[in-house]
């Protein structure tokens, strides 16, 4: 967000001329280009196509994607997720190292300036994409590519812009929450195969090694499987002891006086089950024979018991997020769209900017507070970006004109 701030306050006197063409050959303006002349009304009609054009464009889309993913097509919606960061770092990149250029007057031939473009491009990709890096390299990149669509996008119309980001995050919403969502479709697909979603997203920190994350052979594709995989462990233990012994009879020294019987400490000794005595086995004098499948039964159906909880908070780690490395992630999607809104209001002035950020930060708080107390994935857009539109409104209508007064009657607070 503050290099699209930073952008945006260099080049927009610079590229200000350029923006109609932009307009002109962009998905959101496809239905309506605004004009300074045109009337409330229409400005506000002409955002609501270009925004329902730009929403059912990412819908179909999205279901594409979601239809490939389906296919097992996994390979080729890597390609073109490489392709696609190979054009935002090799053309919206190079188009706007030119505006850099042509602003600072930095003197470069133009052999030079290809030639490291498009090392810079393809490094971008083979980071993101082709190849296992340093995660400073990737985050680095997948930042960059964020800032480059989000400059981008601050060359819509200002009213398409607004219009847009309401649109989105209500998109963002069903598309999450609703059964037949895509997001949501996508997530349980690649939850239930196990599987990476082959798009740009922002991996916060990675809790294991890559290179390091096998035992004896198998990949531990998940942190919480550790925890799992003892209880397994223990489970083959007592299945393994109850077939051996399951003709052995074991003799248990009851007390009649007793409501509960003795602690057996099975397989290797890590786990102890209590076993509850039946009202009839108080009657009991002296010794009983108690078979050991039975008592192996009783605690197979405790660890089974076990098992499903743990299952349960696995699937909801996966809900929130947490990928192969255990690392929390998030859409480069949201990232993109809270820099738009700081971006267009970086264009007003920097009073609506600490607005905006302040207000997009909160409402990333309250998402992650819904995050734990839902316990499913959630949308990253709508709170953030709705507080963000509120509170530039705001700033814009009414604090603003608040200062300005103050300052001009020197009055200080």
């Amino acid at each position: 967000m503050f290099m699209v701030v930073i952008l945006v306050s260099i080049l927009d006197n610079s590229t200000s001329s350029d923006s109609s063409s932009v307009q002109v050959t962009s998905i959101a303006t496809i239905a309506y280009t605004e004009s300074s002349s045109d009337s409330f009304w229409e400005k506000l009609k002409g955002a609501l196509l270009n925004s329902l054009a730009f929403v059912a464009v990412v819908t179909v889309v999205t279901f594409i994607l979601v239809l490939l993913f389906y296919l097992r097509c996994t390979k080729f919606l890597k390609y073109y997720m490489g392709f696609s960061a190979f054009v935002v770092l090799g053309f919206m990149g190079g188009e706007v190292a030119l505006f850099l250029i042509e602003k600072f007057s930095i003197p470069i031939d133009c052999i030079t300036f290809l030639v490291v473009l498009f090392n810079f491009a393809t490094v971008g990709v083979l980071a993101v994409f082709m190849s296992k890096m340093a995660i400073l390299v990737t985050q680095g990149y997948l930042v960059v590519i964020g800032v480059l669509v989000a400059y981008w996008f601050t060359f819509l119309p200002e009213w398409t812009t607004w219009v847009l980001l309401v649109a989105m995050a209500l998109y963002d919403l069903a598309a999450v929450l609703l059964p037949v969502g895509p997001l949501r479709l996508l997530v349980e697909l690649a939850i239930s195969r196990d599987e990476d979603i082959p798009a740009l997203v922002y991996e916060a920190r990675p809790v294991i090694n890559h290179d390091s994350a096998s035992r004896g052979g198998v990949v531990q594709r998940r942190v919480w499987r550790e925890r799992r995989n003892v209880g397994n462990d223990s489970t083959n233990n007592l299945n393994n002891e109850s077939n051996s012994n399951s003709n052995v009879n074991a003799n248990l020294v009851l007390e009649s006086n007793s409501t509960c019987g003795t602690l057996l400490s099975a397989g290797t000794g890590q786990i102890d089950t209590r076993l509850i005595i039946a009202e009839e086995v108080r009657n009991l004098d002296g010794d009983a024979e108690v078979t050991v499948p039975l008592i192996q039964d009783r605690m197979n159906v405790q660890l089974q018991g076990q098992e499903e909880v743990v299952s349960s908070e696995n699937l909801m780690l996966e809900g929130m997020g947490l990928g192969s490395s255990g690392a929390i992630k998030l859409g480069l999607g949201d990232f993109i769209f809270y820099s738009v809104l700081v971006g267009r209001a970086a264009m007003y002035d920097y009073m609506t900017v600490y607005a905006c950020y302040l207000a997009i930060i909160a409402g990333l708080g309250v998402t992650l507070m819904l995050l734990a107390f839902c316990q499913k994935a959630l949308p990253a857009l709508p709170v953030s970006i709705m507080l963000g539109v509120l509170f530039y409104l705001l700033t814009r209508l009414l604090l603003e004109i608040f200062i300005v007064q103050c300052s001009l009657n020197l009055l200080m607070f």
